[in-house]
């Protein structure tokens, strides 16, 4: 048997062990001694450790240490410090600490904390006032229900005639000769429905400023195919748009069928990549220079200021190429509209001239009809 801490045994230990030069009692159990501090010093004196070296590893002063043997609680510090000084104090001596910490505060109870009562409801008097409140509950919806039941029945009156102060004599007598009797008759017909009054035309001014006799149909239908430019197919949104807005935008590219779209701007970056399906379309932004890259130019349209400007020509197409027809159509357009303005300015014109020659013409053949009849024959 070697030198070292010997197990516990709570049997009786055989003197053979105890004459051995290296047997040291074991410790006893916290629980029994009388009292904790009575335990706390029977191990202390077991140990044969002074109080000095026990204060000096459990970090306790000494004077703590006597108090917690000697039990006097007055003593000692607050009760959270109390327990860590047992706690401490039991470990350094071998003991259960979580037994002396039980066993302090079983001796040394809280007096800070006041003992309640239980908290509850005893079953029977639950069970003998219950008749009594379902009772008056039920009572209480009996009166609500009645009361309800009783307004409802006091606002419903039977239809009675009303109570006419003065007959008129008129109703009493019957028909009073030289009195209109006022009759409803049958209901009247709808008025018709309002229309836009046709637009008048002087007569021979259309003529005189296109030159052509309004009442030749062939004449007309032929002049208005002459001058009427060719009608282009419009964009027609037939399912997702992306890319710029609306009015930032003159090209959109719309996909017939499925197809794949990708736009490269000069420095290699991709401005917009997707696999559009038929119908999805992609408006492109005014001043960018980019590359438009597709897996098959005849899957998609060009629209350029909304007006169908045909098919891509080729797998690769730069969006200035397709800003620049765009723009030059616009230019175009508006170079249209501008000429036809002048030329619809000019008519006008040369029909007030005409109209005023007209009208000239008229007076000096009246004046020469009337110095003609004046004059002696």
């Amino acid at each position: 048997m070697g030198s070292g801490v010997m197990a516990l045994d709570t049997g009786t230990v055989p003197d053979e062990f105890r004459a051995h030069p290296d047997w040291k009692d074991p410790v006893p159990s916290i629980t029994d001694a009388a009292t904790l501090g009575s335990g706390l010093r029977k191990a202390r004196e077991l140990s044969g450790r002074s109080m000095a070296e026990l204060a000096a590893d459990t970090r306790v002063h000494e004077r703590y240490l006597r108090a917690l043997e000697e039990d006097n609680v007055s003593a000692l510090p607050s009760r959270v410090f109390a327990i860590g000084y047992v706690r401490a104090y039991a470990g350094a001596l071998g003991l259960d600490e979580q037994l002396a910490v039980e066993r302090y505060k079983r001796e040394t109870p809280d007096a800070s904390v006041a003992l309640q009562a239980p908290v509850g409801v005893a079953f029977e008097d639950v069970k003998r006032y219950s008749p009594r409140i379902i009772g008056g509950v039920v009572l209480l919806a009996v009166a609500v229900i009645g009361w309800n039941v009783f307004q409802r029945v006091s606002l419903m009156q039977a239809p009675q005639p009303s109570d006419i102060a003065e007959v008129p004599e008129s109703w009493s007598l019957g028909e009073v000769p030289g009195q209109d009797i006022v009759r409803v008759g049958a209901p009247m017909a709808a008025p018709p429905d309002q229309t836009t009054p046709a637009l008048y035309i002087t007569p021979g001014l259309e003529a005189e400023l296109t030159g052509i006799d309004p009442t030749d149909t062939a004449a007309v239908a032929a002049a208005a195919a002459r001058n009427a430019p060719p009608v282009q197919a419009a964009f027609n949104p037939r399912g997702a748009i992306y890319g710029a807005s609306a009015t930032a935008s003159q090209v959109v590219l719309q996909a017939k069928k499925a197809g794949a779209l990708v736009v490269r701007m000069a420095d290699g970056r991709v401005l917009f990549a997707r696999q559009l399906a038929a119908g999805e379309a992609w408006r492109a932004p005014a001043d960018v220079s980019a590359i438009i890259d597709v897996s098959d130019p005849a899957a998609f349209d060009v629209y350029l200021n909304g007006e169908l400007g045909g098919a891509l020509t080729g797998v690769l197409t730069p969006l200035a190429q397709l800003n620049t027809r765009a723009q030059a159509l616009a230019r175009q357009t508006a170079a249209q509209v501008q000429a036809d303005a002048t030329a619809a300015q000019a008519a006008a014109a040369r029909a007030t001239l005409a109209t005023q020659a007209g009208v000239a013409r008229t007076v000096g053949s009246a004046e020469q009809t009337l110095s003609t009849t004046v004059s002696p024959g």
